[in-house]
């Protein structure tokens, strides 16, 4: 054998078997968490702003930083969380909105799957005297629940993982 038939030899081994690397590490690269919810009305999350609708999700990565790809109603955006806790309140996955100077906010997804709370920036909540409080009437469907005055959580539905 030649010199040259040899180094033909070396090169496509080398070339299989790194393809055959590629396609076996595919299979792993999933994603960490799944799911999609649906917004009542406009809503402020971190940097993005999210017309009512439907959207779904992905978090790619069970560690930092922790960024949620987010699709649907003509939007496309990524989220960055700004911390994660090891606790969940709720038994079932959620988004919590915060009703700020009538704009709503998500401030935290709490994801008990993964076993951590996402807490988001928001803007500065205005304290406002009892008296001139008021109330923002947002669509409330099977999904949607009043947790305080100023509060809403959505439910989200996970998608296989």
């Amino acid at each position: 054998m030649t010199w040259a038939r040899v180094v033909t030899l070396i090169i496509k081994t080398v070339t299989a078997a790194l393809v055959l690397g590629l396609l076996a590490t595919g299979g792993y690269a999933q994603t960490a968490y799944r799911g999609k919810f649906t917004l009542a009305v406009e809503t402020r999350w971190g940097s993005a702003t999210l017309p009512a609708g439907d959207y779904t999700f992905t978090l790619p990565s069970h560690s930092a930083p922790y960024r949620l790809y987010i699709q649907g109603q003509g939007v496309s955006a990524i989220i960055q969380a700004t911390t994660a806790e090891l606790i969940v309140a709720s038994k079932r996955p959620q988004l919590n909105l915060v009703d700020i100077a009538d704009v709503y906010a998500v401030e935290t997804f709490e994801a008990p799957d993964l076993g951590v709370t996402f807490t988001y920036w928001t803007p500065p909540q205005k304290h406002v005297a009892r008296k001139e409080a008021h109330q923002k009437t947002v669509s409330q469907t099977a999904s949607t629940t009043r947790t305080s005055e100023n509060k809403t959580s959505i439910e989200v539905h996970i998608v296989g993982r």
